[in-house]
């Protein structure tokens, strides 16, 4: 406002001589004939590149434009009337109607000059708003046919409003007061101006702002809003104009005192290093202020003061000072009692786990019955979760969204190959560089003490050794019962972490101590099913990779026969990180084309995959034919999932020696020797003659030799495939089983039933031979996963036989019972 009104004002007095008929104040009688006036149907139109007109307001405006010279000189002959509109570009040397704003103010041309540069200065004052119709004439000068913009214009006629103005009127004045380059006189025009109106025009025209925001002003049709706008406005440049002072002020102080304070610190520094010191009382004084202020309890703070009075003692200079100096600082900033706050809307951390991930059902569900419970007991204990499960199913990401859900803070902790006990508790503070465990330091980042803290790769701690023993520090931090008094070496006080939700991952427990996993609430994630990587990848796969690689999901595709493909041919893991790696490949690949503008086929399809993954990596077994005696199948569960398992077993002549081939484990070839023993004590039941065992050998193998192989699980598959290979009766085709036998004919449950039964799907099998007693593990599997499937549940190897062996013996069977 000051540069302006400044600007303004000289060059109004400059201008303008005792005999010219302008008036710079407008009195209420001129506001009403000037109201009264009737805005002509056409204006000769002068376009403005730097400056907005408001009604009632004296401005001198400078023009070069050739039309706008012949405009202003042909009405300067005439009415002196012209419509004045700002343009929307000032650099737009010959505006046309799409260049203007559509609001202008009819001018009164007050006085012409023609200045030495060749430029005309015309001295305008504003009449009536109007708005911009249609352009009726270009040359030699713009024309336009206009309305009335003040049709509907009120003035309110109450306290508030009168108050505004006054408001105005004073920020204006001290405006002009505080700005040393402003004439007196001003403060003197503002006091006398009477109508509210001309007061907010005035005072709009010569703000400090753009000329967009002054026309945006112009253009507000509600008195009441636009004073409000221009008392916004006073506000903001009183501020600026305030701190411009204090800045200037300052500076000068500064200057005046440089010179001075520097021979002062001089002389100080050399006082200083005769006495052996230097003060420290800022740095104390700031400890003391963060000490007042933290919500610890009377044993901290007695702890806190005496740990103070010590370091005010010693001397500065001294190795111990900084130890003592760092040790206070640690323990201010600690968030001692210090909680963020959980959200308890159990509805919105459901939906919150579910968008990042997909199944994990079990941890949901435990995460948020924790909720439900603390959200009626609020001071219960946080539970120590560990997740375990192989790479890439999630257990680390879904920390992140347990805090997300809670509305905690989130901390994740790696714990691979940590080996040092004093990494978790801390060294002592008498040693030089002496630092609190990284358990502590961490929520000191996390400035709060009930985060989600993730201790990453629990099973990876190296145990006893001469460092000490991490994991018997974990087992202090991660038991509820203790957990309320964790003792850091270098604090040498208690911290309460009872309030931290700690959770664990790990790949394999069987690292961990046993005590340790005992504290330990723990959560299996057994990996992902085909038909869940298939919902992982649609859902959140491709769309981080097409976000990654700048591509739109209209540019690349993927269908749920392509995305099976790539997850049976090119992956093998319990994950979907190598899953999303292909996925990127893959729109990579596209990408090229997109990026080169080449035709390409925006879905991808079965056939391109050799082309842009290569060749198939995995081969994915099906269910083979029963026309060879000896061959059954079973289902195996591996990290990655489930798979099919075949069992071939050779009869050759020889003395009856077993042997078994296939890189089996000792409980796989347990379970062979029990299958064989079993056969050989049940024969009359099959059909064999028993003096045949000792005229054939027996081959027992299982393919891909290099996969190592061991469990129970093979058990009634082995003595499916001996029962067949013995009696050389056909095994009923697409059948698959799984189970562990005992020498009493039992057939024992099995694990990992969830992941067979898919598997199998995949292989095409239609009947399953099952324990009785895993009927059980149905309940946890989705009825979409076992529907088209026979399931039959057995309690003997005898009813495995009935059910796995036909009547019908294959062709050209051998004749087991005679020598060959």
């Amino acid at each position: 406002m000051d540069k302006l009104l400044e600007n303004n004002m000289i060059q109004l007095s400059d201008m303008l001589d005792a005999d010219a008929e302008f008036i710079p104040l407008l009195s209420a009688e001129d506001e009403e004939i000037m109201n009264a006036e009737e805005i002509p149907e056409e204006l000769a139109i002068l376009p403005l590149r730097n400056a907005v007109l408001f009604p009632g307001v004296v401005i001198p405006i400078t023009v070069g434009r050739d039309k706008s010279i012949n405009l202003v000189k042909e009405a300067y002959r005439k009415e002196k009337i012209v419509g004045v509109i700002a343009q929307k570009d000032p650099a737009v040397e010959d505006p046309q109607i799409v260049d203007l704003h559509q609001v202008g103010t009819v001018a009164h041309i007050l006085k012409t000059l023609q200045m030495p540069d060749g430029n005309t200065t015309v001295i305008i004052q504003g009449k009536k708003r109007f708005k911009l119709v249609e352009i009726v004439q270009e040359e030699p000068y713009l024309k336009a046919r206009v309305s009335t913009y003040d049709k509907n214009l009120t003035i309110p006629d109450n306290e508030s409003f009168h108050a505004l103005i006054q408001s105005i009127k004073d920020l204006s004045i001290q405006i002009i007061n505080k700005s040393p380059n402003i004439p007196s006189e001003a403060s003197f025009a503002i006091k006398n101006i009477e109508s509210p109106v001309f007061l907010v025009n005035f005072v709009s025209s010569n703000l400090n702002i753009s000329n967009p925001d002054k026309q945006k002003l112009l253009e507000i049709t509600d008195m009441l809003q636009r004073a409000n706008k221009v008392l916004e406005f006073l506000t903001k440049e009183l501020q600026m104009l305030d701190l411009k002072n204090q800045i200037q002020s300052k500076v000068k102080v500064d200057l005046d005192k440089q010179q001075r304070d520097y021979f002062l610190n001089q002389q100080l520094k050399t006082i200083q290093e005769e006495l052996g010191g230097s003060p420290h009382e800022l740095e104390i004084k700031e400890l003391k202020e963060k000490g007042a202020k933290k919500k610890w309890s009377k044993e901290i703070a007695d702890v806190f003061k005496r740990e103070m009075t010590k370091l005010q003692r010693m001397n500065p200079s001294a190795a111990e000072y900084s130890i003592q100096l760092n040790y206070l600082d640690y323990l201010v900033e600690l968030p001692w009692n210090e909680y963020s706050k959980d959200n308890f809307d159990l509805k919105n951390a459901q939906k919150i786990l579910d968008e990042d991930h997909f199944g994990l059902e079990k941890v949901k569900e435990r995460i948020i019955e924790h909720l439900a419970i603390y959200k009626l007991k609020k001071d219960l204990k946080s539970p120590i979760l560990c997740l375990v499960g192989p790479p890439g199913v999630g257990k680390t990401s879904l920390g992140k969204s347990i805090a997300r859900a809670l509305g905690r803070k989130y901390i994740r902790m790696s714990l691979g190959g940590l080996r040092d006990e004093a990494e978790l508790r801390g060294h002592r503070k008498t040693y030089i560089g002496a630092m609190p465990g990284r358990v502590l330091q961490n929520l000191k980042k996390a400035k709060t003490s009930n985060p989600v803290y993730v201790l990453d790769e629990i099973d990876k701690v190296i145990g006893n050794n001469i460092s000490g023993d991490p994991q018997a520090a974990l087992l202090e931090v991660l038991d509820p019962e203790q957990n309320h008094s964790f003792y850091d070496n270098f604090l040498e006080v208690d911290y309460d972490l009872s309030r931290v939700m700690f959770i664990a991952t790990a790949n394999n427990l069987s690292t961990v101590h046993p005590a340790l996993r005992d504290r330990m609430e723990v959560i299996d994630l057994s990996g992902y099913l085909v038909e869940e990587k298939i919902k992982i990848a649609q859902k959140h796969l491709i769309p981080k990779q097409l976000f990654e690689n700048g591509v739109s999901k209209q540019q690349v595709k993927f269908d749920k026969k392509v995305l099976e493909l790539i997850i049976e041919n090119y992956t093998r893991e319990a994950g979907v990180r190598s899953l999303e790696r292909q996925i990127a490949r893959i729109i990579r690949n596209k990408a090229r084309f997109i990026a080169m503008g080449e035709d390409y086929e925006n879905k991808v399809n079965a056939a391109e995959l050799d082309k842009i993954l290569g060749v198939r990596i995995f081969h994915r077994e099906q269910a083979i034919t029963n026309e060879v005696p000896g061959i059954a199948t079973g289902l195996a569960w591996t990290p990655y999932g489930g798979d099919m398992l075949f069992i071939e077993v050779s009869l050759s002549y020889g003395k009856g020696d077993l042997k078994l081939t296939g890189n089996l484990g000792e409980v796989m070839k347990e379970s062979a020797t029990i299958a064989l023993e079993y056969l050989k004590s049940h024969t009359e039941n099959l059909g064999i003659d028993p003096k045949s065992f000792g005229l054939w050998n027996v081959h027992i193998h299982v393919p891909e030799g290099a996969t190592p192989k061991d469990g129970p699980s093979a058990g009634i598959t082995i003595f499916s495939a001996l029962a067949s290979a013995f009696t050389q009766r056909k095994v009923r085709s697409k059948l698959a089983m799984t189970g562990e036998i005992t020498l009493r004919g039992k057939v024992l449950p099995v694990g990992g039933i969830k992941e067979k039964i898919l598997a199998a799907r995949r292989g095409k099998i239609t009947d399953i031979i099952l324990s009785r007693e895993n009927e059980k593990d149905l309940f946890e599997i989705k009825s979409d996963y076992i529907t088209g499937l026979n399931l039959h549940f057995v309690d003997t190897m005898a009813e495995v036989v009935e059910l796995a062996l036909l009547k019908d013996k294959v062709k050209n069977p051998l004749q087991i019972s005679r020598t060959p």
